[in-house]
């Protein structure tokens, strides 16, 4: 089993996952609410009133990132005159099919989507969450993440935002100013627009934290480590994107150095035809969308050793490189179920007799294969939660805990397990093994993801309604405690359970994580 065909299959099974998971709208759409309009200084937008809330989407913040401004740093959006309908999503960010049915080709989408409750305003100016979503740095919208629930409820105002993607997000060239971290600049462009003007839409504008899932969560340590960022937000959430990711554990996102991506970027440009052009960047800019998505690599990884990412994330962190604001930061109890559930349906059982091979895929020195498998032996000809756990103990539950340890030494960290055994099912078929907790199930509890409800029992719209009330007041305060809630210490892990929230020190031990972090 060669790696490249293991990746291959993990990257269909996570875009199925993803695509039944995120992209359905309910059965029926109602009626369209009335209109509300707001004054940004770029010109007025028309946004939706709900029951209780205020929608405004599609909001530009920054350029297009079209012709000679493809692969350039984000500019200022151009103001426009009258009233800019923002009742509707803009297009999602260049992308695969997936979670954005039939995908997308519109270059024209760095645009942002705000919730705020119902009552908020420049006399009551509310705590701002700013959300980026997951995806591999490859696939995802903003706009998939209905967030009216968090903004209710947690009385806070939501900005959900589109970044460049792919290899439109992220190609490296030398020559090339912000080469690697164009997705990057992206996010800070859209937090230096909510720093100007979320006042206007209830916010406050020094109260706001960076928030995301995955490789938004990466992206947060990113933005954590980034020089450029500074003074942008006050307080970082980070859900299974830990910021101690490496690029041979491949299913948590990392960055590369700078020579690699642009290694990565000649490939990239050989395959589209532009490789022995005269200019290959104008060459590059005249490629169609479909076929830089088709060329392109399925995740991406941003580029350090750049002005926007002097430092690899967990270099920074090892050095107090880092900007000292409070961190909310966990991951869920079976990470890798999910990859490891959809690799076996691709073809690739694990066995005795095949997990050697599937444990070297993964990780080809041969010693550290050998120990893999001893530590986590198969018995039965259903190996798949072996290899589930192998997956999310390596590249999620340890590097979490690193990362915990290197922010607690400088700043307040509150960590989490998100482990609801029941959680909603992300897939419409049925899996080879019982999933768990798997990666993203914690999602459905704080968002209505593509706009369906949620299908929850009694005491997991408890655990949705607690887990709202953490993250809300961690933004309000810098401390997720509050009297309605189970006492989250700084010192264990939260393990966030249906009527069971309690603090645990077992989360090394169950993860193995004497073991991985004797390997290295």
């Amino acid at each position: 089993m060669s790696m490249h065909r293991v990746l291959t299959a993990l990257g269909c099974a996570m875009t199925a996952l993803l695509a039944t998971s995120w992209s359905a709208a309910p059965p029926t759409q109602p009626a369209r609410p009335a209109a509300t309009t707001v004054r940004t200084h770029d010109g007025p937008v028309r946004g939706a009133a709900h029951d209780g809330y205020r929608t405004f989407e599609g909001i530009p913040y920054a350029a297009p990132p079209l012709g000679r401004l493809r692969w350039a740093p984000p500019r200022p959006a151009t103001p426009w005159s009258g009233v800019r309908d923002a009742t509707r999503p803009a297009s999602a960010c260049p992308q695969p099919a997936g979670e954005v049915p039939g995908g997308s080709t519109d270059e024209d989408c760095l645009h942002l989507n705000v919730t705020t409750p119902d009552g908020a305003g420049p006399a009551r100016p509310l705590p701002v969450i700013v959300w980026l979503h997951g995806g591999g740095l490859t696939t995802g919208a903003g706009s998939s993440y209905d967030a009216h629930r968090m903004a209710t409820r947690g009385d806070v105002v939501v900005v959900t935002v589109n970044y460049r993607l792919g290899s439109l997000g992220f190609l490296a060239h030398s020559g090339l100013p912000g080469s690697g971290t164009f997705g990057l600049a992206d996010q800070q462009a859209a937090l230096r627009w909510v720093r100007a003007e979320i006042g206007a839409f209830g916010g406050d504008a020094h109260k706001v934290t960076l928030a995301g899932e995955s490789a938004g969560g990466y992206s947060v340590c990113a933005q954590l480590a980034s020089p450029t960022a500074a003074g942008l937000f006050d307080r970082a959430i980070i859900e299974s994107g830990p910021c101690t990711g490496r690029p041979d554990r491949p299913f948590a996102p990392s960055s590369v150095p700078l020579s690699t991506a642009r290694a990565a970027g000649a490939d990239l440009a050989a395959k589209v035809g532009c490789g022995s052009a005269r200019d290959v960047m104008a060459c590059l800019r005249r490629v169609d969308v479909p076929r830089l998505l088709e060329a392109q690599e399925i995740d991406q990884q941003p580029a350090h050793i750049t002005p926007l990412l002097p430092v690899d994330p967990p270099a920074a962190l090892a050095a107090d490189r880092f900007h000292h604001i409070p961190v909310l930061i966990g991951n869920t109890r079976d990470e890798g179920n999910g990859w490891a559930a959809g690799i076996v349906q691709a073809g690739h059982p694990v066995t005795p007799d095949t997990w050697p091979d599937v444990v070297a895929a993964f990780f080809p020195s041969p010693g550290e294969a050998q120990a893999i498998v001893r530590e986590y032996p198969v018995h039965r000809t259903d190996g798949g939660p072996v290899f589930g756990a192998v997956i999310g103990d390596a590249n999620f539950a340890c590097p979490t805990s690193r990362t915990d340890d290197l922010l607690a030494s400088h700043v307040p960290v509150w960590r989490y397990e998100f482990a609801d055994e029941h959680a909603p099912p992300l897939t419409s078929g049925v899996p080879p093994f019982p999933l768990g907790a798997p990666h993203a199930s914690e999602l459905p509890y704080l968002f209505d993801l593509g706009g369906r409800p949620r299908d929850l029992t009694a005491a997991q719209h408890r655990l949705a309604d607690t887990m709202i009330d953490y993250w809300t007041r961690f933004a309000r305060t810098a401390d997720p405690n509050g009297p309605s809630s189970p006492h989250w210490p700084r010192q264990t892990v939260l393990s966030l359970a249906p009527d069971h929230i309690v603090p645990t020190r077992t989360v090394l031990r169950r993860h193995h994580c004497a073991f991985w972090n004797a390997i290295g």
